[in-house]
């Protein structure tokens, strides 16, 4: 199926906050199940706090540069399908962490360690595709121009008048 460049962008940011709210939901559940074992650990606290940390630093330095390379390759499609909204690699790469991800949920039910180590991953990975996701924004990712830097469409407001030039 061909979609546009601008539909394939919003495809590829809808799955990137998609994971990153689900991740951020998911970790803060496995964090609460640890303060159900032991209130009183510092690590309930500080499982969180390094994983917000860690993940900052990640979507600064490897997520945000790794996101601009796909928009980058996405404007490069000259004729877009769907499934091109990632590359191959990471699509396969997305269908083997989701399932291990839930895995490593169930196998750390019930154990403190595994329930704060698990929870600051993936609050981790999530504060990583959040906070990465500013690319989206100000690559102008969801305008109709999707950041070509053409000068006509940032005068225009967003939209590429052709017939103009």
């Amino acid at each position: 199926m061909n979609v546009s460049q601008r539909t394939l962008r919003i495809i590829a940011a809808i799955i990137w906050y998609t994971g990153g709210f689900v991740l951020l939901a998911k970790g803060s559940v496995l964090i609460k199940n640890a303060y159900l074992i032991d209130a009183r650990s510092i690590w309930t606290t500080m499982a969180p706090i390094l994983g917000i940390i860690i993940g900052l630093l990640k979507g600064r330095f490897l997520f945000s540069k790794s996101y601009r390379k796909n928009i980058k390759r996405i404007k490069a499609l000259i004729d877009p399908r769907i499934w091109q909204c990632y590359r191959p690699g990471m699509l396969i790469f997305l269908a083997i962490v989701i399932p291990t991800g839930a895995w490593m949920s169930r196998a750390a039910s019930g154990n403190f360690t595994f329930l704060c180590l698990v929870g600051a991953l993936d609050i981790s990975l999530a504060c990583a595709l959040l906070s990465s996701s500013i690319v989206f924004w100000k690559l102008e990712c969801f305008s109709s121009c999707g950041g070509s830097g053409d000068e006509k469409c940032s005068k225009n407001g967003g939209v590429n008048n052709k017939k103009s030039q």
